[in-house]
């Protein structure tokens, strides 16, 4: 699975990175946020926009949601609002949310295990369609999408999670956190959980505050060059996470440079004669969470034996110092609350003394 920004506005539209589709909105009032609050109920009404600006107001919380992936599934759950959905697709393996949290997502009903087909998310019953995945191609193999009328016809208020569903299509490259917490402060306002999501951005924030004001003052050219090896996207051709993409604020923030922060989009297949060239001081082992330690660090294991023993790989320079960092997949490139410890964690390694 693969998730794929700009700051909306948060007067009396919450542009937060929750966005809505484009057919989607409630018109039984202007759109607008504003001037009418105290007509139902406390707190609403709420509106929130997609990636082009259209709206979609809520005149209360949603009672039945479906979720495209595990990434918006995850922020439910920290908002506290996990009680309210019905269905997910592309759903998180046993054991690769924390605590609480998996024994949580593991009771939600799993309506695809890739995409959720449209009839069935159509016949879900759902209120509200929380998505990920507005810049992808959802035909061929991948099924097919409904369209804005459907979604309408069916009761099914079609929003998308801003920060990846938007980020290949930003006008400039993402290099803070604010898409994603916007995400969570519209998520919040429109599931009536504000509270807890301003209390999930307080933590953010001051987690990655912690770090800018640790290492932050580094000329730009002493910070160590970074790349993210994304081992399960395979190793015939590497993946790079592009200047749009979550990973390039987190290791921005972190103090680092991605090696293919030129590259403008989310992501690009490149050719290891391109990593070769950037040469990185460091190298994260980007793999995908199986659900338990031992198998992460096998999987771990098994991404740095490769580029010690690949012909292309193994002369770079962060192979052959060790340089690696055993961070995963999701807590990096997919956009949550634990983008911001993953920054705490990567300016740890790179900077021992000056952060923790």
């Amino acid at each position: 699975m693969r998730s794929r920004v700009w700051r909306g506005t948060t007067a009396a539209v919450l542009g937060g990175l929750l966005a809505a589709g484009c057919g989607s909105g409630d018109s039984g009032d202007s759109g607008e946020a504003s001037g009418a609050a105290g007509k139902g109920v406390a707190g609403y009404p709420v509106t929130v926009t997609d990636c082009m600006g259209a709206k979609t107001t809520f005149t209360d919380a949603p009672k039945r949601i479906v979720t495209s992936n595990a990434s918006s599934l995850e922020l439910l759950l920290r908002l506290g609002a996990g009680d309210k959905v019905i269905g997910t697709g592309f759903p998180p393996g046993k054991g690769t949310l924390p605590g609480e949290l998996d024994a949580q997502a593991q009771q939600v009903k799993v309506l695809g295990a890739t995409v959720i087909p449209k009839e069935k998310l159509l016949g879900s019953g759902a209120d509200l369609y929380i998505d990920t995945f507005a810049s992808m191609n959802m035909g061929g193999g991948m099924g097919d999408a409904p369209t804005e009328e459907e979604f309408k016809a069916a009761g099914i208020k079609h929003t998308y999670l801003k920060s990846t569903a938007c980020a290949a299509t930003s006008e400039s490259p993402v290099t803070d956190l604010s898409a994603v917490e916007d995400d969570i402060t519209s998520l919040g306002a429109v599931t009536g959980t504000s509270a807890k999501a301003k209390e999930l951005v307080d933590g953010m924030k001051e987690t990655v505050g912690a770090v800018r004001k640790a290492v932050g003052g580094t000329p730009e050219n002493e910070r160590p060059t970074y790349f993210f090896f994304d081992y399960d996207a395979g190793t015939k051709q590497p993946m790079a996470v592009c200047n749009r993409q979550v990973a390039n604020a987190v290791i921005t923030l972190a103090g680092a440079r991605n090696v293919f922060a030129d590259c403008d989009g989310d992501y690009k297949q490149v050719g290891w004669e391109d990593v070769i060239a950037k040469n990185p001081d460091w190298i994260q082992l980007g793999v995908r969470n199986r659900g338990n330690e031992t198998a992460n660090k096998k999987a771990f294991d098994e991404a740095r034996d490769w580029l010690e023993s690949n012909s292309a790989t193994k002369g770079l320079k962060a192979v052959k110092e060790g340089r690696f960092l055993r961070i995963g997949s999701e807590q990096t490139t997919i956009a949550g609350v634990t983008n911001a410890d993953t920054v705490e964690e990567i300016a740890k390694t790179l900077y021992p003394g000056k952060v923790g």
